[in-house]
């Protein structure tokens, strides 16, 4: 969604039990869904757990659970639901939610979230791990995320990460639709 800065701080989170849940996930779970590393380019250099996803048109959404939501759901479903009821209205739905890991040494390329979703969304991360060496650059100026904190980023902005350090970077991504966006938007 296109908010007013290029990425706001949604101050602190308690996302011990979803951490501690997403960095027991054996090394298959990573690998089980591809879909977004086949299908966007910028992509291909991270792996995903995918709770829920979203497909069709901004006329007709489809949302589905997927792989991950029997391993994470208990977990981040909280998180979640706490950021939503402390920044935004009620009565929205979740379109999105996955744990998303950029490999060390791997970079997601310069762009902007293009599908109709992405404009009418509030795109929230819960960093889990990072390291010194992980650059995440919006509209070209360097921005840190920190575990312990929420985000939310303007993915309409050009945007793009780089980790440079010997260990992976995982967050916890999820896209908030508030209700004025729904409308009869979903099938």
């Amino acid at each position: 969604m296109n908010i007013d800065e290029a990425m706001k701080s949604l101050g602190p989170v308690d996302a011990g039990d979803l951490s501690n849940a997403i960095l027991k996930l054996d090394s298959s779970a990573w690998l089980n869904n591809q879909s977004r590393q086949n299908d966007y380019e910028v992509h291909k250099q991270t792996q995903s757990v995918v709770l829920v996803f979203c497909d069709g048109s901004m006329d007709k959404l489809a949302v589905s659970k997927e792989d991950g939501w029997d391993s994470l759901s208990p977990s981040a479903i909280p998180v979640m639901h706490d950021l939503i009821e402390r920044h935004y209205p009620p009565g929205g739905i979740i379109i999105r939610a996955m744990a998303a890991k950029l490999l060390a040494g791997g970079r997601i390329n310069p762009h902007f979230d293009s599908h109709a979703t992405f404009r009418r969304s509030h795109r929230i991360h819960v960093p889990i791990t990072t390291n010194n060496r992980v650059r995440f650059m919006i509209d070209g100026k360097p921005f840190r995320m920190q575990p312990g904190e929420a985000y939310e980023i303007n993915n309409q902005k050009t945007h793009s990460v780089m980790n440079s350090g010997n260990e992976d970077r995982i967050s916890f991504i999820f896209d908030y639709m508030p209700p004025d966006e729904v409308g009869e938007r979903l099938s």
